[in-house]
């Protein structure tokens, strides 16, 4: 295992542990919605269907925290991507970065396109241009891609994951279903939770330390913006949770990247085209006996070996953060980043007394 990113630890409260229900990237495949259902409505005579038409609206300053406010702010932010490969084509969401065409994303909505695909983007006013990938992180499903435009874009306003809370406001922008410029709000429902953001069917390269939302994320959503409401990006919508009956619309369990990962990740990517992240030179399994994430493997002169924590070793806390399984030892390392020092709390067998260390955190690829 080789864990890694920013966003401080947090006690653990009831019920944080990974979900039940599977998780599904929130990306459109083979995109576009199957069809439309249309209605129509007839007034009687008298009634106020039959009376005329204002069409009018009331004027609105819309004030500052308000859902119109953050949507005349970020929607300018925020793409809609389709991608061609050899293997299919799917849809997307995309965040610009700068003036000039550096849009943040999914490695899952992207991906495809890394063997010769197309990418194209749509930007909020209608028009569309070409994009390549600058670089890629399977890891931590982070991309970015260059769109071929001279025109001058907007770019979202960059806000922090350091100080989020359980119930802050925040709004989703992306286009759910093709559905470009799709604004919904809700809360932040969770935070620090362990989620696998290739979906179910992924193994711990790819766990994410999540932000979850209770807006409604759908497939389409994915690289798209989670911001506060000031406008500005907190979060890059990732993965939805399903209950596994084939159903992969919203049921208000929304998972996205928190923004200090992404941007250190996008940052390294753009300036290097790869990107680090926090080791701590173990590969570990779910505790057999309970909570805790059980080592199996440690590497030779790493950072768990300098620390003295061997096979056999049963991890759980990192810092103040309790560590139920092995997934949540991932994000733990994850949310750190390389040669920071963290305290790890283990017992050299399961059932035996605790010892916590000082562990200095290495750096991989």
């Amino acid at each position: 295992m080789d864990p890694s990113e920013p966003g401080a630890p947090r006690e653990k409260k009831p019920g944080r542990g990974l979900l039940v229900a599977g998780i599904i990237a929130a990306m459109l495949v083979s995109g576009g919605l199957g069809g439309w259902v249309g209605a129509s409505v007839a007034g009687g005579s008298g009634g106020g269907l039959s009376s005329p038409i204002s069409m009018s609206q009331p004027e609105s300053q819309a004030p500052d925290g308000t859902a119109e406010a953050v949507a005349d702010k970020v929607l300018p932010s925020v793409v809609s991507i389709a991608v061609r490969g050899q293997t299919g084509s799917g849809e997307g969401s995309g965040v610009i970065l700068t003036q000039d065409g550096l849009i943040i994303t999914n490695n899952h909505v992207v991906g495809m396109a890394a063997a010769g695909g197309e990418i194209q983007v749509r930007f909020d006013d209608g028009s569309k241009a070409p994009a390549r990938i600058v670089g890629t992180d399977p890891a931590t499903d982070i991309a970015v891609i260059k769109a071929d435009t001279s025109k001058a874009l907007t770019p979202v306003s960059l806000g922090t994951s350091a100080n989020l809370k359980e119930g802050q406001a925040v709004a989703a922008v992306g286009s759910p279903l093709g559905l470009s410029g799709t604004v919904t709000t809700g809360i932040v429902s969770a935070l620090d939770r362990p989620v696998r953001a290739g979906g179910a069917q992924s193994d711990q390269s790819t766990v994410i330390n999540a932000i979850q939302t209770d807006a409604a994320v759908n497939p389409g959503n994915s690289g798209g913006a989670l911001v506060n409401m000031n406008g500005e990006l907190v979060g890059i919508n990732s993965a939805i949770a399903s209950l596994g009956s084939g159903s992969s619309g919203s049921i208000g369990l929304g998972f996205a990247i928190p923004v200090d990962q992404a941007r250190r990740i996008a940052d390294q990517l753009i300036k290097q085209g790869f990107a680090t992240r926090a080791m701590l030179g173990v590969s570990v399994s779910d505790a057999p006996g309970g909570d805790g994430a059980l080592v199996r493997g440690v590497e030779a002169g790493g950072p768990a070996a300098e620390a003295d924590i061997r096979d056999g070793a049963v991890i759980t806390r990192v810092g103040e953060r309790i560590i139920e399984n092995g997934d949540a030892l991932v994000a733990a390392i994850r949310s750190h980043a390389p040669g920071e020092t963290i305290s790890v709390t283990y017992a050299a067998r399961e059932g035996e007394q605790p010892t916590t260390v000082d562990v200095v955190l290495g750096e991989a690829r």
